[in-house]
């Protein structure tokens, strides 16, 4: 189906581009997530529910750029058939890392639902035992789906292969990509959309404490940017790329500027790795004042109920 067409030119800009991308993606990336790991692990060393998450954000980080140099390796040289398994492996840690930092935020997001919108049922859905153990079920969810799936992206039957490109047919099947698409990056979305718009609608109705109202609402749309911004077009590329694959879209020159697309999507979305650097800034301003987001739940909660009666 794609033989008719050629990606060349698609191949050599590629080649440089994701080299301008990744080097300083992979340096910065390194530096930041180390620097919030010594924070939030050894200068802090104060274990709340933000503190947990964030730090199991930097480790989903840590473990997508491991693979970068090489990913960059194999944009401009093939692989032999022995390194199957290494590439596979390499694979599953990047794309894991991915999509643990997509349900971590989620997480986040949640979490802090809860914490600001229902703050006596916080009491009971927040602790710190209860973060570490989300946290350690979102890496075994998906590690499993990554790993279980990862090895279907190569055709054995080559001698040569190039890692992270040109996956085969069985790895653009409809049920895994449909299974990618709305429960790896729709369902998060959604979830972590409405719980940002309505822990933001609560501060700003609580009316007072404005400087922490406004500290919050950062953490917030920090968190959100760090969502939309690196992977709302990478699988935006997916689907137009799934199409390609289906045989529903046959130009050439539209399918060739869907190979552009979604690799210069991809590269960009491993820009997360820096992003969620804005959460963890905020993050630790937050924990230097003690139950600061609860304070804030109380006041809003308060408030809230105080107009209730009113009526």
């Amino acid at each position: 189906m794609t033989s008719n067409c050629s990606f060349e030119s698609v191949d050599n800009v590629m080649r440089y581009l994701e080299l301008v991308i990744y080097i300083p993606i992979f340096l910065f990336g390194s530096v930041l997530n180390v620097a919030a790991l010594l924070v939030f692990c050894v200068f802090l060393r104060k274990w709340t529910e933000s503190t947990i998450y964030m730090t199991n954000l930097a480790l989903m980080d840590l473990l997508l750029l491991f693979p970068l140099p090489f990913k960059m390796h194999a944009t401009n040289h093939c692989w032999h058939a022995n390194l199957q398994l290494l590439c596979s492996a390499l694979e599953s840690l990047y794309f894991g890392g991915i999509y643990g930092s997509i349900f971590t935020i989620m997480c986040i997001a949640v979490d802090r639902w809860v914490a600001i919108c229902h703050p006596f049922k916080a009491k009971q859905l927040r602790s710190p035992k209860v973060a570490l153990g989300t946290c350690i079920g979102v890496w075994v969810m998906v590690l499993a789906a990554v790993c279980s799936t990862t090895y279907r992206f190569r055709d054995t039957s080559h001698k040569e292969f190039r890692c992270f490109h040109k996956f085969s047919e069985e790895g653009w099947r409809p049920p895994m990509i449909i299974c990618v698409l709305v429960f790896g990056f729709l369902v998060p979305a959604l979830v972590v959309v409405f719980c940002s718009v309505q822990t933001i609608r609560a501060l700003k109705q609580s009316g007072q404490h404005s400087l922490q109202s406004r500290s919050c609402v950062k953490i917030i749309y920090s968190s959100l940017s760090a969502f939309l911004l690196p992977f709302t077009p990478s699988h935006l590329g997916i689907l137009l790329q799934f199409l390609v694959h289906q045989g529903m879209i046959q130009d050439s020159g539209s399918r060739a500027g869907i190979s552009l697309f979604i690799q210069t999507a991809m590269c960009l979305s491993n820009i997360s790795c820096c992003l969620d650097a804005l959460c963890y800034y905020f993050i630790a301003h937050e924990v230097r004042s003690p139950k600061h987001t609860f304070r804030i739940s109380m006041i809003s909660q308060r408030k809230a109920t105080f107009s209730t009666s009113e009526v």
